[in-house]
């Protein structure tokens, strides 16, 4: 009667800590580049941060409008100021008037 011994092979051995390995490093990685990772708490405060800037021009230039507008309101309407608005927005002056235009920066 014949009798078959196989031979062991370590590579059996090496199956079961390979996919570990591999599946670790597959979190791993996704857990310092993904979308809640390490890395992207650096991320959501830069852009915290620009959003912020951009906020405080934007409640700047709101308060500039809102005070603006208030020269225009009902109660209190300043002729001057609507006198210039529609001297702006006609392009119009009178002939003996002189109309020196300036930046809203000085």
């Amino acid at each position: 009667m014949w009798t078959r011994h196989h031979k062991r092979r370590n590579t059996g051995r090496l199956i079961v800590p390979a996919i570990a390995i591999l599946v670790l490093s597959y979190f791993g990685f996704h857990a310092y580049h993904g979308d809640y990772g390490l890395n992207a708490k650096a991320r959501l405060e830069t852009r915290a941060a620009k959003l912020e800037e951009e906020l405080g021009a934007l409640r700047k230039t709101r308060g500039e409008l809102e005070e603006r507008v208030s020269l225009l309101s009902d109660g209190t309407l300043e002729k001057d100021m609507l006198d210039e608005q529609a001297r702006r927005a006609l392009n119009l002056a009178q002939d003996n008037e002189i109309v020196i235009f300036r930046n809203r920066d000085d």
